[in-house]
């Protein structure tokens, strides 16, 4: 695969959530806003770039029996970097974002990638991979705000865009309108772009 291939195939045909429904914890929990989700998004990106840069460097002097070790010390150690930077730079952001970003350690995606794609692939393409996937997650998490934030607050990142005719879904604020929407968003993707020919 060339490199464009490789980020399209991250990013859009194998994307985590809708094709393989991993890392959808933080999906439905950061949701409810669209900053949110984009810093959440971001902070996904950079680890999991550097994450699977860092493990396809390493990986062909990782003993086998310890990688998933080293694996999680590694995405830890940029997880907290992330943390860090956000309680000391932004944090409203951090209270906001609350455990979900030291829960990114725990995201299925970031340690399914270092699994399936940096240790068999070079640090680069690795770096593009990891790009790729975070960028697809993020895309969910955005098209999901999209909806949750306009509807519930009838605003987008936080400019108000219906007027004061517009009644606010209170359910679109709450966690389980987060369940619709990407319940919704999965089925319209897998039947529109997925579906096999009967």
């Amino acid at each position: 695969m060339n490199k464009k291939e490789i980020f399209i195939n991250g990013a859009l045909n194998d994307n985590a959530i809708w094709r393989q429904i991993l890392g959808i914890c933080s999906a439905l929990a950061v949701t409810n806003l669209m900053l949110n989700s984009l810093v959440m998004g971001l902070g996904v990106i950079f680890t999991l770039a550097l994450s699977s840069f860092t493990i396809s460097i390493i990986r062909d002097y990782t003993p086998r029996r310890v990688r998933m070790m080293v694996q999680t010390l590694i995405i830890a150690s940029y997880v907290i970097m992330v943390d860090i930077f956000l309680k000391a730079y932004y944090p409203d952001m951090s209270r906001a974002l609350g455990p979900y970003v030291g829960l990114i350690i725990t995201n299925c995606i970031i340690m399914g990638r270092a699994e399936a794609f940096a240790q068999k692939n070079n640090p680069f393409n690795s770096l593009i991979d990891g790009v790729a996937a975070g960028a697809g997650y993020t895309l969910v998490l955005l098209l999901i705000a999209l909806v949750r934030e306009l509807m519930g607050f009838g605003s987008i990142f936080g400019l108000q865009i219906l007027g004061d005719w517009w009644v606010s879904w209170s359910i679109m604020v709450m966690a389980p309108s987060a369940f619709f929407v990407l319940g919704l968003l999965i089925w319209f993707i897998n039947y529109r772009y997925y579906k096999k020919p009967a």
